[in-house]
């Protein structure tokens, strides 16, 4: 089977370059269309379940493509941004600027430090394994997952066990992108097939 890891569309806070993580924003119009772009590039991709996280920009963006492939939208809070606490809203020059020493602790040790109220990046490896673990569990067919950037490179990092673990910015997905991961029952393993794919927005 192959799990189709997307991340949502364009938002305002994305052009802005501020920090969304756990905070609700909605698609913009350009996140729209290239959600419509996404829906018409799955078409040769058939899913028979989509996943979302339960963020607005990521329900959306899976509703484009449910609403092409007429298949459900089951909504999982595992798949949600990393929650980045106080710096939500901000940019990382306002960070640095407002919080340099906890920017600097979290920049040496982001595994066991998290933002203040934000998660580390344990917290977020451990739901993304669970979600992960649920939708193989409960898969008829292939599945596309609808998450957020950091998100989708977690994802990626626990079904290629570990791959890039310490070196997050390795992995860079785009908007409204298409990686695909293939999974085979009987050896458990996966294997990275394509990633960050966004010819169908050109």
């Amino acid at each position: 089977m192959n799990l189709y890891l997307i991340r949502h569309g364009q938002t305002d806070w994305n052009v802005a370059g501020k920090i969304q993580g756990s905070t609700d924003i909605p698609l913009n119009d350009t996140g729209r269309r290239q959600a419509a772009c996404l829906a018409r590039g799955m078409e040769r991709r058939p899913v028979s379940r989509i996943y979302s996280s339960t963020l607005s920009r990521a329900y959306e963006t899976a509703m484009a493509v449910a609403e092409s492939q007429n298949v459900p939208v089951h909504r999982l809070s595992e798949l949600e941004e990393v929650n980045y606490g106080v710096w939500e809203g901000l940019t990382m020059d306002e960070i640095a600027e407002q919080y340099p020493r906890e920017l600097e602790q979290w920049y040496l040790s982001p595994v066991e430090v998290a933002p203040p109220g934000g998660e580390t990046q344990t917290q977020v490896y451990d739901r993304c394994k669970r979600a992960v673990d649920r939708m193989i569990e409960q898969a008829d067919g292939d599945v596309a997952v609808v998450s957020h950037g950091a998100t989708v490179v977690f994802l990626l990092e626990y079904m290629l066990q570990g791959t890039g673990r310490d070196g997050e910015d390795d992995i860079i997905v785009g908007n409204a992108s298409i990686s695909t991961v293939a999974y085979d029952p009987e050896t458990k393993k996966f294997a990275l097939l394509e990633l960050n794919d966004r010819e169908h927005l050109e």
